[in-house]
């Protein structure tokens, strides 16, 4: 089926077709998240930290409590509390309190944060065009019905 695949893997079969479109999913995004990391690499953060700025940034000017942030992630990290606290120490975002339940801390991104997020969105930008670049219209169509099918429950 994939010749991209074999040659990778260094394999020349698979044990099923189900197993080989398992691993080119896989393959795939991890491509896909390699290219992402080099450009977060360059602004000193992390795809993580960049996941939750744009979740923030979703949310803005009202930021987020630490569990719809957890929710939201695309790569679940198992130390969101740790994540969030060196996007403060940077300078990215700030905690406050929820109006209405103070017990609830929110996280918001700061202006620093949405500046960084623009510097970064040209090349994240050329990522995404690169490899739409490879796709029909229709093909695109039918990879994001099929990885929503992947996903589901």
């Amino acid at each position: 089926m994939g010749e991209h695949l074999s040659r990778r893997l260094h394999q020349p079969t698979f044990a099923s077709v189900h197993l080989e479109a398992i691993l080119a999913v896989l393959v795939a995004a991890e491509e896909i998240n390699r290219r992402f990391e080099a450009v977060c690499a360059e602004h000193n953060i992390t795809v993580q930290q960049y996941n939750v700025l744009r979740i923030l940034r979703g949310a803005h000017p009202d930021g987020h409590p630490r569990c719809d942030i957890m929710d939201r992630m695309i790569q679940r990290a198992p130390d969101v509390t740790r994540l969030i606290n060196r996007l403060v120490s940077q300078g990215y975002a700030m905690r406050d309190r929820s109006h209405e339940d103070g017990r609830l801390s929110i996280t918001v991104i700061t202006q620093k944060g949405l500046d960084l997020l623009e510097t970064m969105q040209a090349d994240m930008s050329t990522i995404e065009r690169e490899l739409a670049s490879r796709l029909s219209p229709d093909d695109v169509a039918t990879l994001a019905r099929l990885c929503d099918v992947l996903i589901q429950p």
